[in-house]
Order: C-alpha cells, then structure tokens, then sequence
C-alpha cells in the first residue's frame, strides 16, 4: 500500500491550507486512513481520520476548522485546514492501516493504533 501526502506551508494565523493524501488503500476493501501531526518536543497525535464506510473522526482541537473529503475516483483524501493556529503547527502525515476495522478506527484513541503505511509528512507552520 502507497501513501503519499503533500501539501503543507506556511501561513498567518486564520489562514487555510489544504492537504492531500493519495493512497493505493481507497483500491481495498476495510481500510482506515488517518491524519496524524507531530510538533518539536511533542508526541504524535491523532487529527482525523476516514473509514471506508465514509465514517470519519476528529480530534476534538480541530473539530469545526478541519474537514475531511474524499475523492474516489483518484484515491485521495484531502484535510482542509480552515482557521489555522499556531498551535497547529507540526509536521502533518497521512497513514493507512487495512486491519483495524471501524470500532478501532472510529474510536476515541484510534491515533494510538500501529498504522502499517506511512506517508513521508508534510510541514504546516502557522505564525
């Protein structure tokens, strides 16, 4: 499975960015696609993620600025990042897992699961 995510860059605070994950996951059945973002110092956290049933979760630190959509016909899952913060600033991955179902994957610590495919991240600073 590929993952490829891009994307990020710099803008002001209550700026917009859009980032882009395209996965070879969309061609399998039960995947679980995930946005994940790691700041200097601090652990990796979970920001969102899609199950193949069009379920999808937020972090609660994104919900109402951040929305996830999906287009199918070229595998790829887009985060539109909408009234940026400082505090969002971190490097940004898209992963995908084909194992961990829609419980898991729709759960409150879904971000905590061992994701088996990995985009190489994608920088987003908002000053």
């Amino acid at each position: 499975v590929r993952v490829m995510d891009s994307g990020g860059g710099s803008v002001q605070a209550g700026g917009s960015l859009r980032l882009t994950c395209t996965t070879s996951a969309y061609t399998l059945s039960g995947y679980c696609i995930g946005w994940f973002r790691q700041a200097p110092g601090k652990e990796r956290e979970g920001v969102a993620a899609v199950y193949s049933d069009g379920s999808t979760s937020y972090a609660d630190s994104v919900k109402g600025r951040f929305t996830l959509s999906q287009d199918y016909a070229t595998h790829t899952l887009y985060l539109q990042m909408d009234s940026l913060k400082p505090q969002d600033t971190a490097m940004y991955y898209c992963a995908a897992d084909l194992s961990l179902g829609t419980r898991t994957c729709m759960g409150l610590d879904w971000w905590q699961y061992d994701f088996n495919y990995w985009g190489q991240g994608t920088q987003v600073t908002v000053s």
